[in-house]
């Protein structure tokens, strides 16, 4: 694995959630196994479930039921999904490997670590809460903090306000192309966790990163090596 450099020590990191930090698809298989149970349907491979979690609820309960967006009754089955969703939070997910020791070392470097995600604050809080990460991070931004989501940079712009960090002196971590942009766009380093959730067609290599992680105890590495 080639070990990239910054042109200086980072004085942040920030992290992606679903897919990059922590590995929550098997929540979200139960969601969508279940709802299609309720439905009469048989389960679907877990494979595909997994490839879609990064693409959200109403396209999870497309997946799920075939209920297109534009369908009438999609919105209210979004909701159910999102239900079962909260009522399972947490109990089948955790962080990558590596990922624990990756947040004890940054703190033992005094760096200040953040998430910036696209998953409600309603979800978010309480899982990373259920995580148990020491030191706990010194910034979760959701959209419910910022007028326009991933791949807008605003959330990981804020983040960085947040932790008083400059952008340009930060890293982003992120499993998807949207993550990859906004990290570009608010001048971040940024890094494909080429682990995460990535749909058969995604290439993470032509997404623009500055480095991929192939593994996320490869990116734990990379970032160890980083932050001396």
């Amino acid at each position: 694995m080639r070990i990239p450099l910054m042109p200086q020590r980072p004085q942040a990191v920030i992290f992606d959630l679903d897919g990059t930090l922590i590995d929550t698809a098997n929540d979200f298989i139960h969601v969508v196994q279940r709802m299609r149970s309720q439905h009469g349907l048989p389960p679907l491979p877990a494979a595909a479930i997994r490839r879609r979690v990064s693409d959200g609820a109403s396209a999870l309960v497309t997946l799920a039921l075939g209920s297109e967006p534009e369908h009438p009754d999609h919105e209210s089955l979004r909701l159910e999904f999102l239900d079962h969703y909260a009522e399972l939070l947490g109990q089948h997910a955790k962080p990558y490997p590596g990922m624990h020791a990756l947040i004890k070392h940054l703190g033992s470097q005094s760096i200040p670590w953040g998430v910036a995600t696209n998953k409600a604050r309603r979800f978010a809080e309480p899982l990373m809460a259920k995580m148990k990460f020491l030191p706990a991070p010194g910034s979760l931004v959701t959209p419910c903090d910022v007028t326009q989501p991933k791949p807008h940079p605003e959330s990981i712009i804020l983040a960085c306000q947040q932790l008083k960090a400059d952008p340009a002196k930060s890293i982003y971590v992120g499993d998807h192309l949207r993550d990859i942009d906004a990290g570009r766009a608010a001048s971040c380093f940024t890094i494909a966790a080429a682990y995460g959730y990535i749909d058969a067609g995604d290439r993470p290599g032509t997404w623009g990163a500055d480095a991929m992680a192939s593994t996320a105890l490869d990116l734990t590495t990379m970032i160890m090596r980083m932050t001396p």
